[in-house]
């Protein structure tokens, strides 16, 4: 039985203070409104939201739409899976060619079983994109891939591809120059096996160094705001030039967390400040964000009641409202242990969409279920039918999503 939907902050991490949660080795212009300042305070969970801004209601009436409802959702979903070599028969085959999936996300290596999962070499890789793509017939599958940098690579030297430096390495060299070539790298190398969706930048700010999930992984450009602005924009600029979007993480701030996101709940309500906010604020302001990541963490000076990516004050009201974004917004993965067991896994997929992300992600790793992508759209479809979420809502985000894909 899912909790109940009033669930506390407090029964969210007593739920949760042991699971694992996969936060990120695990995204179109802003409008030009005026920003608050860094000091302002929050936007509340009760403040109305903007007239652009998503927002799930009781009532829903048929769609002019003519793609069916079940294939909008499925447009909405990124989803991993495993297998080296595209089999026609397999789940993610039929979910993309017959329920319109939106979107895979690929992993070298199995999590449930530690072996191989998707990438073995150059060559089978781009053999197995170009028959995944092949199956979506008129339109832009989106292939994802957590390529980082440093650490958190997925195409490695082991499999044949270039070794790239660290997020931490090139930002401590301040150079734009430096920063554009590392990125032109990551972006060809991705490009040429045809990927077009990096999960990456991550634009945290190393506020705690020793931060498990973040510091400690040379996951960060810097503790300086303007750094990491200038670094992650070097990088996006690469990859847009090579045809490759991307995502910055983890909004709304993950560098200041204790805890490794692998090992229980990123908590960062007495850690984080504002100044966090500054790398997503400013490339939105700039018009160099492809697509902004909702992490799994807990940030109780924006929502004491659940993690950004389930938090309506998060995502459409500090996100969407006050920062401006009306882009793509994805999700971290929804199937995290913490997440499907302090809220359930319907309940859980109902809030992220009700918080106002576009695309949600299920990595298909802790737990592996081959059949995610039926039982997500029938759970979704169900919502509509039943008025909790409106058909409304699910066209606004895939609007979203189909010109971002288009843009792939």
């Amino acid at each position: 039985m899912a909790p109940s939907r009033d669930l506390s902050r407090r029964d969210f991490l007593r739920a949760s203070a042991w699971s694992a949660v996969a936060v990120g080795f695990a995204a179109c212009g802003p409008s030009a409104t005026a920003r608050p300042s860094p000091s302002a305070p929050l936007a509340s969970a009760t403040t109305p939201l903007a007239t652009t801004t998503p927002e799930a209601s009781a009532s829903h009436s048929a769609s002019a739409s003519p793609v069916s409802l079940e294939t909008r959702i499925a447009r909405l979903l990124v989803v991993g899976f495993r297998g080296l070599d595209l089999d026609s028969a397999s789940s993610v085959a039929a979910a993309i060619s017959d329920r319109g999936l939106g979107g895979v996300i690929l992993f070298d290596r199995d999590q449930a079983t530690g072996g191989p999962r998707n990438i073995a070499s150059p060559e089978q890789l781009t053999a197995l994109v170009s028959g995944l793509k092949g199956l979506a017939i008129g339109r832009n599958l989106l292939v994802a891939v957590d390529q980082e940098g440093g650490k958190v690579v997925r195409l490695k030297p082991a499999y044949g591809f270039p070794g790239v430096t660290s997020e931490a390495a090139i930002g401590a060299t301040d150079s734009e120059a430096a920063a554009t070539a590392w990125a032109e790298s990551i972006a060809g190398t991705l490009a040429s096996v045809g990927i077009n969706f990096n999960l990456a930048p991550v634009v945290d700010l190393n506020v705690n160094p020793t931060n498990p999930a973040i510091g400690a992984l040379d996951r960060s450009f810097s503790a300086d705001p303007e750094v990491v602005i200038r670094m992650a924009r070097a990088e996006i600029d690469a990859h847009r030039a090579a045809g490759v979007r991307t995502t910055m993480k983890h909004f709304p701030g993950l560098g200041s967390a204790s805890t490794n996101t692998d090992f229980g709940v990123a908590d960062v309500t007495k850690t984080w400040s504002r100044t966090e906010l500054e790398p997503f604020r400013s490339l939105i302001d700039a018009g160099a964000a492809d697509s902004v990541m909702a992490g799994n963490l807990v940030n109780g000076q924006i929502d004491p009641d659940a993690p950004a990516s389930l938090s309506k004050a998060t995502v459409s009201d500090l996100l969407r409202r006050e920062l401006g974004w009306e882009g793509v917004v994805i999700t971290d993965d929804l199937q995290a242990a913490a997440i499907t067991e302090a809220f359930g896994r319907d309940e859980a997929i109902a809030r992220a969409i009700e918080a106002g992300n576009d695309l949600l992600l299920f990595a298909n790793q802790q737990t592996y279920d081959a059949d995610i992508v039926d039982h997500v759209v029938t759970t979704i479809a169900g919502f509509v039918t039943s008025g909790r979420i409106s058909e409304a809502r699910i066209d606004e985000s895939f609007a979203r999503v189909e010109a971002f894909a288009a843009n792939g």
